[in-house]
This record gives structure tokens, sequence and C-alpha cells, in this order.
């Protein structure tokens, strides 16, 4: 059964850092783009970015550009996010996606607050 665990999230003062992994089981992620979303208090479900399979033109929404970072290992079977310069607005619990298996994780609460 494939599977999907999100770790690392917590409570960040803001201009802080944090890095998200995401550990699959049930299936190996080398085979698929790997996507990272976010949803914070009140709002919908948004797209934070997308790294492909293969080659490394991740995509990202303006929103992150230039301050998260998404990256695999593939070999250990995990996505990661590298969150920098985080503000409150970044707020969110964070989920990782494989849009090939339609599989989620549970998610992982990241806070930015002083």
């Amino acid at each position: 059964q494939a599977q999907l665990v999100e770790s690392g999230g917590g409570l960040v003062e803001p201009g802080g850092s944090l890095r998200l992994s995401c550990a699959a089981s049930g299936f190996s992620i080398r085979m698929y783009p790997m996507s990272w979303y976010r949803q914070a208090p009140g709002k919908g479900r948004e797209l934070i970015g997308t790294i492909p399979s293969v080659g490394v033109n991740t995509i990202y929404a303006d929103s992150v550009k230039g301050r998260f970072t998404i990256s695999r290992d593939n070999a250990k079977n995990t996505l990661y996010l590298q969150l920098n310069s985080l503000q409150p607005e970044d707020t969110a619990v964070y989920y990782c996606f494989c849009p090939g298996r339609g599989s989620w994780g549970q998610g992982t609460q990241v806070t930015v607050s002083s």
C-alpha cells in the first residue's frame, strides 16, 4: 500500500528555516514527479511546487520562489522541502503528494511566529 509520511514541521521565528521530509513506502518515488502543497488556516490547498522524476526543472509557486527548494533522494525514497526566510504567512500544514498515484501524506504543521 502506497504511503507518504511527512516530518520536520514545527515552530520557527520569522526569518528562520526548516527542512521537511516526506518518506514514501509501498512504491518507488523515482518513477514519479512529486509535489508539495500547503494549506493555511481557512484557505484552500496551495501547490508549492513539483519536482520532475528526471531532470532539474522544478516548478515553484510565485509565493515561494527563491525561498523554498524541493529535492529528492530516490535511494532513500524520500522527498524534501527546504524552507528559508520563513514568514508568518507561511504558516500552514504542509503535504507531499504523488500525482501519479494520487497519494497524500497526513501533513506536518509549520508555524512561523515570534
